[in-house]
């Protein structure tokens, strides 16, 4: 059963243990609710133990990946977990999944980052539709104007911010893709285009161009930067060191850019083209079934994670024909969860219960179903049966008046209904409407006509739980406490630290140093407890006043497996304060391109009332930099 998370890191630490550690992990990923790992073999009872971890929500294995559903903090479980691994030689041994599987996995880590950010976009002209409908005159105001271009901003620019995730997952360089990307969104282009469709031929080195355009584009930008991946590969040990810089940005804009504007382009665009006129061909024939099918089984789809799959053609739709069906069932499917778990609270006795419930039906009014599925409906069964049967019946309910949405909802649910609305088809929003009220308030009449399915063991279950995760809380040192720096250097914020993981203070509170030497000394007594022998770059204690500390030198350095670093301790072994914990060399990480600004982080921030951190600019071994106090 999920409960709150004190402590990331030591929740990516556990996960990575009960899989077998670093050696067994292929490939990791997330979504906006669940971490997915692929790994090459899963150990026994690890799924049933991940389970049982404080913020856990529950886990689902599926086509050889351990999805693990831990709720809106899984970006923070996320960082600190690949912070654990060397990420770029998994990515490389990814062959065991299929190709369904490798293709949904993509989708996933693509859009997960920045889905909240279509998702307020799409929030955002839901109310730009209501104001019309209320002050008509509103619409021609300049402020309706640039709030409109606001809310259509991240879905024109989307190859940009595709470019951006899919280089991650991809691992190729991030600038490059970037810069790939926005010369197909170039106004120039557009104007080419625009020539080409009014009958002009234009040419690329004898070929002719199509007129494809790429604003809001999914297919295009994810295959550009998908090949690019393998272009940079071929370079790398082609390309002399001094070089490199320069050479490497250059080969790749001229290659990719022109294969993508003559055949990459035309033929992906081509293909969502085709893939949506398809199934809006198949729900054009009968809507009420189509509807009944997406409500009944769309929450089916998010337990196995397979939800991804379907986001480029709602994509497509909304970009070629400024509407969705999808997305106005797939709303009721939701809708009917988010009835179930309020249902749940309205019936249930316990107290325990009606906290996890009405938690996940708040959760569920922003369309994040993962919380009322695992920690209500699905646990119980009947609930999520009662759901589903009447997100079926709204979607059945709905068909009839053949429903759309007018703009993407990345996260559909209660509060996007207003999507629907339309001058030019008021049966849409009304069908909506009607569709969601059944999926709402059946479950709930339902469940307080059959009950809950809730019994005595289950509830005592739910109580062992929660006994068990207070039990795990660490002790610690009660009183002010003082950390010396590990290292020599300059002191910095981590607000400078160019990585967001750290910047952000997604794993702790701490400061980072720009080391001058090229040493890192235990601060304190302690116990080494977290050690990364792939790159050996950074490093976990936990010492005896009760503080946890993360030393991670430079940024992205996980990747570096070249002797760059190397350990002077080994894991579980205890040390003095000045011993020497690891040594780098400075000049071959700096020739490698990396940063060498070190995190330092406290890791068991949520501990402390108060950190104090240093306002020094230049540390030295016996220099403090935290005062804590309990």
């Amino acid at each position: 059963m999920s409960s709150k998370i004190r402590d990331y890191n030591k929740l990516a630490v556990d996960i990575l243990n009960e899989l077998g550690g670093e050696n067994n992990i292929v490939t990791v990923a997330r979504c906006t609710t669940r971490l997915r790992i692929v790994t090459q073999k899963t150990p026994d009872q690890a799924k049933e133990a991940i389970a049982k971890m404080p913020g856990v929500i529950t886990v689902v294995e599926k086509g050889g990946q351990i999805q693990i559903v831990i709720g809106t903090n899984v970006e923070k479980v996320y960082n600190a977990f690949i912070q654990l691994i060397n990420t770029d030689n998994k990515i490389a041994k990814n062959a065991q999944s299929g190709i369904l599987n490798r293709v949904i996995a993509t989708m996933s880590a693509v859009f997960a980052p920045f889905v909240y950010v279509l998702a307020a976009s799409g929030i955002l002209q839901g109310i730009l539709i209501l104001i019309k409908l209320a002050f008509p005159e509103f619409e021609a105001t300049g402020t309706c104007q640039v709030f409109n271009f606001i809310s259509w901003a991240p879905f024109a620019f989307l190859p940009i911010f595709i470019a951006i995730t899919a280089s991650q997952h991809f691992r190729c360089n991030i600038y490059i893709a970037v810069a790939c990307c926005a010369a197909l969104l170039s106004p120039t282009w557009a104007e080419l285009a625009a020539m080409i469709k009014a009958g002009q031929e234009i040419n690329l080195f004898g070929l002719a161009l199509s007129e494809t355009t790429y604003t809001s584009t999914v297919l295009p930008p994810l295959f550009l930067v998908w090949l690019l991946s393998y272009l940079e590969r071929f370079l790398e040990p082609r390309l002399h060191s001094i070089i490199k810089p320069l050479v490497m940005p250059l080969i790749c804009l001229v290659i990719m850019v022109p294969l993508t504007l003559v055949a990459i382009g035309p033929i992906t665009a081509g293909a969502a083209h085709y893939i949506a006129s398809g199934y809006n061909w198949i729900v054009n024939l009968a809507p009420s079934i189509a509807g009944g099918m997406i409500g009944a089984v769309w929450q089916v789809f998010v337990i196995f994670g397979v939800h991804w799959g379907i986001t480029p053609v709602i994509i497509e739709n909304i970009n070629q024909y400024g509407q969705d069906s999808f997305q106005a069932y797939q709303t009721i499917a939701v809708i009917g969860q988010v009835g179930a778990a309020l249902g749940f609270y309205i019936k249930t006795r316990s107290k325990d219960m009606k906290g996890v419930s009405l938690s996940a039906f708040v959760t569920g009014l922003f369309g994040i179903t993962e919380p009322a599925i695992y920690g209500v409906n699905l646990r119980f069964k009947r609930p999520f049966i009662y759901g589903c049967i009447c997100g079926a019946l709204g979607g059945i309910a709905a068909g009839f008046f053949t429903p759309y949405y007018y703009t993407y909802a990345a996260l559909p649910g209660p509060l996007t209904i207003v999507n629907a609305i339309s001058a030019d088809h008021p049966g849409s929003f009304i069908g909506v409407l009607i569709g969601s009220a059944i999926a709402l308030f059946g479950p709930v009449i339902l469940i307080q006509i059959f009950g809950t399915n809730e019994t005595q063991q289950s509830n005592a279950t739910t109580e062992n739980e929660a006994s068990n995760i207070e039990n795990d809380t660490p002790k610690i040192v009660i009183g002010e406490i003082d950390v010396t720096s590990p290292m020599i250097g300059k002191a910095l914020p981590l607000s400078e630290v160019p990585d967001p993981a750290f910047s952000q203070k997604l794993m702790g509170e701490g400061i980072a140093i720009e080391p001058t030497d090229n040493n890192v000394y235990a601060p304190y007594d302690g116990e080494v407890t977290a050690v990364f022998e792939a790159s050996k770059h950074a490093i976990g204690l936990v010492l005896d006043n009760g503080v946890e500390l993360l030393i991670h030198v430079g940024i992205d350095t996980v990747n570096l497996t070249n002797n760059e670093f190397q350990y002077h301790v080994k894991l579980n072994q205890k040390v003095k304060k000045g011993d020497r914990l690891i040594s780098f060399d400075p000049q071959a990480i700096k020739q490698a391109g990396y940063p060498l600004i070190t995190p330092i982080i406290i890791v068991n921030t949520d501990q402390y009332q108060v950190i104090t951190l240093t306002e020094k600019t230049e540390v030295n071994l016996d220099d403090n930099i935290f005062e804590i106090k309990q």
